[in-house]
């Protein structure tokens, strides 16, 4: 039974990114519909989360409720956000082996925006 989420974020669109996979994030784990929540951070995704500081406050919001994130490390570096994420605790790293693991374990869902 699939019980817990990965949502990867791979847009730059605030708006896309603060109305689905940051709203759905943060309300997945005090409602229970996920044991759960991992958000990674992919591409062009990672300008607003290095430049946009409602998506910042919301990451650092969400984690209060055990949702956990974390970036592609080859993206955060071309992007030159990696001090600028740790810093709200996203965990920069390579994440193709993490991914990977969730696509093909029973118990993720993965979802793509």
């Amino acid at each position: 039974m699939k019980d817990k989420l990965l949502i990867v974020i791979s847009t730059d669109n605030v708006d896309t990114i603060v109305k689905f996979p940051l709203l759905y994030g943060s309300v997945s784990m005090p409602r229970e519909y996920w044991k759960h929540v991992h958000v990674m951070f992919w591409g062009a995704s990672i300008i607003p989360a290095k430049n946009n500081s409602f998506v910042r406050e919301k990451v650092v919001e969400m984690q209060k409720e055990n949702v956990e994130f974390s970036s592609c490390i080859l993206c955060t570096e071309e992007y030159e956000g990696i001090e600028l994420l740790e810093e709200i605790g996203i965990k920069v790293r390579h994440t193709g082996e993490f991914l990977t693991e969730a696509l093909k374990n029973s118990e993720w869902a993965v979802l793509n925006i």
